[in-house]
């Protein structure tokens, strides 16, 4: 792979909430806008997205990955939505080479590019004209795995390679109130409040939050939180602080939060009218 001499990359984790964001804009996905017009252009993205979790850590590594629609019961605009950016194999093959001594395997036809990379990549980079990998999370590991390769990622950034991590801090489909855009539980901002001042902090430390009363509420399933912790890994590493970049909540149980490293945007509190879930669509079945 031609490494190009520039500076070090920008590095983003994305609350990207429902997949309806993708055709939808208001106030976060026009915060997503503004992102990928303000930061300089990278010359490719490393995708860690919550949808990719399955027993094994491996890396796209098709020439044109398709756009897959992991999920049910949204609109068939949704179903017909496609993001044709071109796939990178000797970028992957670097990425397996990078977090050896660690094993990853070279995924050639199975997974492609979910929703949780092309619903935000959609108003980040709309032209589809920047090579994407993704790389999976790997859900027979501990917390702490996924925080050490954040670390080993970090060099990446170094060469002109963007690392996107897509997930919702507080996720939690069982509490969703599909009607109410803008509304956050009490319980779901303290625990992103206290996300944000250990990622602000001490980001190394993040899994203390585990201890925090409202962990069992606003993580009932880990593969939604996992992503923030590649951010934290790659700001530990750097020895960096995360800086927010969008404060905000979506139908009571859902964090839109945002954060960024090395981006230096100006952050956004409680953007309006996160997309919804349609009427009918029930949360827990719909993979959002």
């Amino acid at each position: 792979m031609k490494e190009p001499t520039m500076p070090r990359t920008a590095a983003l984790f994305i609350g990207h909430g429902s997949p309806m964001n993708t055709l939808e804009l208001n106030g976060y996905t026009g915060a997503w806008r503004a992102f990928g017009a303000t930061l300089p252009r990278p010359w490719a993205i490393l995708a860690i997205s919550a949808h990719w979790y399955f027993g094994a850590t491996a890396v796209t590594a098709m020439a044109r990955p398709r756009t897959i629609h992991d999920f049910y019961g949204f609109p068939q605009e949704l179903f017909a939505f496609d993001y044709p950016a071109p796939g990178d194999p000797d970028l992957a093959g670097e990425i397996v080479e990078t977090i050896k001594p660690e094993w990853v395997g070279l995924d050639q036809d199975q997974w492609d590019l979910d929703h949780g990379t092309w619903s935000v990549l959609a108003h980040l980079y709309p032209a589809a004209n920047i090579p994407v990998v993704q790389l999976s999370l790997n859900a027979t590991r501990a917390f702490d795995y996924h925080i050490d390769l954040g670390r080993r990622l970090a060099s990446l950034r170094d060469k002109g390679i963007m690392i996107l991590a897509s997930g919702n801090i507080v996720h939690n489909l069982r509490s969703l109130r599909w009607n109410e855009p803008d509304l956050g539980f009490d319980w779901a901002r303290r625990f992103d409040d206290a996300v944000s001042e250990q990622l602000v902090r001490e980001p190394a430390d993040i899994l203390r939050l585990t201890a925090h009363p409202d962990f069992a509420a606003a993580v009932p399933t880990p593969d939604h939180f996992l992503p923030i912790l590649y951010l934290a890994g790659l700001a530990s590493e750097q020895k960096s602080a995360l800086e927010p970049v969008v404060r905000g909540h979506s139908m009571g149980s859902i964090s839109m939060a945002c954060y960024g490293l090395d981006a230096k945007i100006e952050l956004r509190k409680d953007p309006t009218c996160a997309a919804r879930l349609p009427a009918g669509v029930s949360p827990e079945q719909s993979n959002m």
